[in-house]
């Protein structure tokens, strides 16, 4: 599929999220559920998924036959970034058929010694015609992903890094102003509970918003159910 009818496919749209890793309750050693997770998205009418790990890329590709924001989380000595942080894992992205790459676009630290500018720029330059997508937290590396050849934006990161705010709820003033700015499309992510706020998101400017946690994660979604209660019956008393 062509760069423009991919996101075409995506605008005003909503990607689901379908991810499980070491030490989550759907994560399997030897097999994967995501695949399913992703049948129940796709029948729900989301054009597009995003995942995590060779693995999964693959099965859902096979499974659903929808574009994957592909990505692989892995934690090596020295970085703080975890989000397809070297050139081996957009190399296996790649060989994996991933359609849309995310990567760490943030200014966490680097183990390697690379800048966060030689990265994008080394993996623009081995994969000129990939779509990338910038996972950052700030407006500062939305503007700099653009500007280092990146296709796409995305606030996943904002919330989750020391230079960016903690907030409860989506970050809806940094997609607004990375969508004034910004002539590539930004994707709404990160701690979007509730319908109502993907559309807020939506209203912010967003070319399309991912959401995750609140659909795929029912440790998550099971948790906040607890803490409301919890919360219910310390005020009763």
């Amino acid at each position: 599929m062509k760069r423009a009818e991919l996101l075409e496919q995506i605008r005003h749209q909503l990607i689901v999220s379908c991810q499980a890793v070491p030490g989550e309750p759907l994560y399997l050693e030897n097999g994967t559920i995501m695949p399913l997770m992703a049948r129940a998205a796709q029948q729900a009418g989301s054009p597009m998924i995003r995942t995590s790990s060779v693995r999964d890329v693959t099965a859902i590709k096979q499974e659903t036959g929808l574009p994957v924001i592909g990505l692989i989380k892995i934690q090596y000595p020295g970085f703080d970034r975890y989000i397809t942080p070297t050139m081996l894992e957009v190399d296996q992205l790649v060989e994996a058929g991933a359609d849309i790459i995310a990567l760490d676009c943030t200014d966490q630290q680097r183990g390697d010694g690379y800048s966060i500018e030689a990265y994008m720029q080394a993996v623009r330059a081995k994969y000129p015609n990939q779509l990338l997508m910038a996972d950052i937290s700030t407006y500062e590396e939305g503007i700099r992903a653009w500007k280092l050849g990146m296709d796409l934006v995305g606030t996943t990161m904002s919330g989750y890094t020391p230079q960016s705010p903690k907030l409860e709820g989506p970050d809806y003033e940094l997609v607004r102003r990375l969508c004034a700015d910004l002539p590539i499309p930004v994707i709404g992510e990160g701690r979007i509970h509730s319908p109502e706020q993907a559309v807020q998101m939506l209203a912010c400017g967003a070319w399309a918003v991912v959401v995750g946690g609140a659909i795929t994660r029912p440790l998550e979604i099971a948790g906040r159910f607890i803490h409301a209660i919890t919360e219910y019956h310390k005020e009763e008393h």
